[in-house]
This record gives structure tokens, C-alpha cells and sequence, in this order.
């Protein structure tokens, strides 16, 4: 046993000497591109599948309940019919049908190239922290875009 006031002589003691510490690992760039990579691979397919199989053909999708139920428009229909729409190429045609998906669709897209910038650099991926009067407003947004489209006024905005 050693005591306070021993000195331990560090070549009959190998054990007790500190062994260097690794080199800090560093994640390969493969492996920091691998989440929004992955990310996007599904996006673009998601986009292709509803590129592939037109919505306006019944039969392929669900229709949306809350239409079904009440005959009212949420802020999601017409959703893939604008994505069908934007995987063709048609901006205008994607805009009537939801013009806030379209917005989303950029959004997104900013995003996931923000992400992948950050990854291929090796930070830290980007975090949509927004407070919450930000997330208040998107809803209002979303409730008015929503109400708008129901009404006479807004029937360009109606899938």
C-alpha cells in the first residue's frame, strides 16, 4: 500500500501511471453527412412516389377527413396534389393547389442545405429553436390560411 508521504516510483508501478489518452476521435465527414443525407433521400422519394402516382386520380390516397366529415378545407389539402405538381416542375399549378405547402416545400429545402453545409463542416446541425410567439404566429398563419380558402373571396386559394 502507499501512503501520502511515499514517493511511487512510476517504472515498478506501471499500473498506477496515468496511460496517455486517445487521440480524440473526430467523426468522419461520411458519418456527420449520413443523417441529412438520409434525410433528404427520403424526401426526394417521398417526392418521387407522389410524382410517380397522381393524387388527382381517385383511389390512390386517403381523402382528408376533416373534408370528407364537413366539406371544409384544412391547411393540408391540396398537399399532394401540390407536391405532384412541384415533382413536375409546375410551380403554379403546386401553388394552386396549397400555397402553403409550397412555402414549406422551400423552407424545408433551405434547411436540409443549411443542415448538410453544417455537417459537411462539421458543426452542429442547425435546431429550428424559434420562441414560442414565432410558433404562435406560424399557427395563426396556418388558421387564417385555413379560413381564407373556405371562403368565397379565397376561392383561389382553394385546391
Amino acid at each position: 500500500m502507499i501512503r501520502e508521504n511515499q514517493r511511487v516510483d512510476a517504472s515498478r508501478t506501471p499500473d498506477l501511471v496515468p496511460s496517455p489518452s486517445p487521440p480524440v476521435a473526430r467523426s468522419s465527414r461520411a458519418r456527420r453527412l449520413a443523417a441529412p443525407a438520409i434525410t433528404l433521400v427520403g424526401a426526394v422519394a417521398a417526392f418521387a412516389y407522389v410524382g410517380a402516382v397522381d393524387p388527382n386520380e381517385p383511389g390512390h390516397y386517403p381523402v382528408c377527413p376533416l373534408f370528407r366529415l364537413t366539406g371544409i378545407l384544412c391547411p393540408g389539402c391540396g398537399g399532394l396534389r401540390s407536391a405532384h405538381a412541384f415533382a413536375h416542375g409546375d410551380l403554379f399549378a403546386a401553388i394552386g393547389a396549397n400555397a402553403l405547402a409550397v412555402v414549406g416545400y422551400f423552407v424545408f429545402a433551405g434547411f436540409a442545405v443549411l443542415w448538410l453545409v453544417r455537417a459537411y463542416r462539421g458543426r452542429p446541425a442547425p435546431r429550428p429553436a424559434l420562441k414560442s410567439l414565432y410558433w404562435w404566429g406560424l399557427g395563426a398563419v396556418a388558421l387564417l390560411f385555413a379560413i381564407v380558402r373556405n371562403l368565397s373571396f379565397g376561392s383561389a386559394l382553394a385546391p
